[in-house]
């Protein structure tokens, strides 16, 4: 893995928020193209947050891309560019927890602290049969008790990086190497292969249906109207179609009409309207996507909305996932032929 050639605190930090919630092999091409695009903290507290955004488009938890654009401004401009060199330290910065600052802190600076991600609850839960639900504060608390005592005081980093290498490459969630081990001959859950019942999870995870309607303009210039997401939410800084958020599926024919009537559109024609169904890890969005196309002239009156064409907003905006998706199945430019 590229980052583990390095122990420069910019690179780790760079590959661990990167990979919170991601799995390494999804994860991989987005920091190579961090690295290039970004080789050191000063190129990056240099950039702007739309550059960010838009390398980090596909990723998801976008909070993790606006953080990692604010401390790297944080840390250049105010800490004189240098990292805190100790766990404590770490921890104080924005969209930096525990797991991460113990991966910074013993990779970089050999700090005896243990990193608990979701590879190393894996590794733990199964070679010890912990019981207790890793979701709860009883079991986090046991299983970083364990990583603690597991640790290597001397050399923190390397035994923190292969436990979580243990994790991601052998003792995979459904189909662990078990054969190839080097733990299997002290595994208590591999004893009496019931590993797949490790770690014990209690909470169920709410799904929240969400139904959003994109407004998709097209108008003689070859242009389409966009906006900048300033409220808090999954997408903020980010631009997408004018949205119409409905509490249910709603008739076509009445978020259409609220449409011509919030934007006081006048000489318009639809063309068609497509469905796409989005899963985020607590939501799922059924977007329909209302592609009109406006007679010479038309202009849409609101001061946060402006006119950008398709191929430019696709190279040089940050769009969420379901927005390219949506361009890149309806190859909406073949409208402008």
């Amino acid at each position: 893995m590229p980052w583990r050639k390095s122990n420069d605190p910019y690179v780790i930090w760079l590959s661990e928020i990167i990979l919170q919630q991601t799995q390494v092999i999804q994860g991989t091409p987005y920091f190579e193209k961090f690295i290039e695009a970004f080789p050191t903290l000063k190129h990056l507290a240099e950039s702007t947050e739309d550059k960010v955004l838009i390398l980090w488009q596909g990723l998801g938890y976008y909070s993790r891309a606006r953080n990692l654009y604010e401390t790297a401004r944080f840390v250049y401009y105010n800490l004189g560019g240098q990292f805190p060199k100790d766990y404590q330290g770490l921890l104080k910065l924005k969209g930096i927890g525990d797991y991460t600052a113990s991966a910074i802190a013993s990779i970089a600076y050999n700090e005896p602290k243990a990193v608990v991600d979701g590879n190393v609850v894996r590794v733990i839960a199964r070679l010890f049969k912990v019981e207790q639900a890793f979701d709860t504060a009883e079991g986090k608390h046991a299983i970083k008790q364990i990583a603690e005592n597991l640790l290597d005081k001397l050399n923190p980093g390397q035994h923190n990086q292969a436990m979580m290498e243990l994790g991601s490459l052998i003792c995979k969630y459904q189909n662990p190497l078990c054969s190839i081990c080097p733990a299997n001959s002290f595994c208590l859950s591999g004893f009496d292969n019931s590993f797949l019942k490790y770690p014990v999870k209690t909470k169920k995870v709410s799904v929240k249906q969400l139904h959003y309607n994109f407004l998709v303009l097209l108008n003689h210039e070859n242009k389409t109207w966009i906006t900048r997401r300033t409220e808090n939410g999954i997408w903020k800084n980010m631009f997408s179609f004018p949205l119409l958020e409905t509490d249910e599926l709603a008739e076509k024919e009445d978020v259409l009409k609220s449409f011509i009537e919030i934007y006081r559109l006048k000489n318009v024609e639809l063309l068609e309207t497509s469905s796409i169904k989005h899963t985020l890890s607590h939501r799922s969005i059924l977007a329909t996507f209302y592609l009109i196309r406006t007679k010479e002239g038309e202009k849409i009156e609101k001061n946060n909305i402006f006119e950008v064409g398709i191929e430019e907003l696709k190279k040089n905006y940050s769009i969420p996932r379901l927005l390219s998706k949506y361009l890149e199945i309806k190859e909406v430019i073949r409208y402008f032929d």
